[in-house]
């Protein structure tokens, strides 16, 4: 994963998403939309966001406790958190146009 992603778990995640913006991706290896998901973040929502936003992946094998804790059903599912409280949440592959517009609109409005 790239520099642009942050690999969230149980040990880091509550302390990324206290302060500003965060998307979080909840996802997993076997899942092809997730799979197509992932470089829609890392080349256009991360750079787009750059300096406003932070953006996050959850795998949900291996974090399964944060996977149930937000009642993630299907995958991939976007979470996106301002100042540690849930903002927004969007289930399937999204556009990097969407993902971009969505982070914006909750760094602007809140």
């Amino acid at each position: 994963m790239s520099q642009n992603l942050l690999t969230l778990n149980a040990s880091n995640f509550d302390a990324t998403i206290a302060e500003g913006v965060t998307l979080v991706d909840f996802w997993a290896p076997w899942c092809g939309p997730c799979q197509m998901l992932t470089p829609i973040l890392e080349n256009h929502v991360a750079p787009a966001v750059e300096g406003r936003a932070k953006i996050g992946k959850v795998n949900i094998d291996e974090s399964r406790e944060l996977a149930v804790k937000f009642g993630i059903k299907s995958i991939p599912t976007i979470l996106i958190f301002k100042d540690g409280q849930l903002a927004q949440q969007m289930t399937g592959l999204q556009s990097a146009d969407t993902l971009v517009k969505a982070v914006e609109g909750i760094v602007v409005n809140g």
